[in-house]
């Protein structure tokens, strides 16, 4: 048996309506969707900066991984 296909989202401007500041759950402002305000904007942003939120993929290869040689 197959899993069920997962079901359209709504579209961005109804999801925005339902639901609360990504961060503290206040409503949101549309200067700043999906947040409340620039704090909660720059909270998110330094999450996604300090490498508390990341997207999961697969490893890749850094300079110091590069073997011998291989260097630019």
């Amino acid at each position: 048996m197959t899993a069920p296909l997962a079901t359209p989202r709504a579209p961005q401007a109804k999801v925005s309506q339902r639901k609360g500041c990504a961060i503290c759950g206040k409503p949101r402002d549309p200067r700043y969707d999906p947040f409340c305000s620039k704090r909660c904007a720059d909270v998110d942003l330094h999450h996604w900066l300090s490498g508390a939120y990341v997207v999961p993929g697969a490893a890749t290869a850094t300079a110091t991984d590069a073997p011998e040689g291989e260097e630019d």
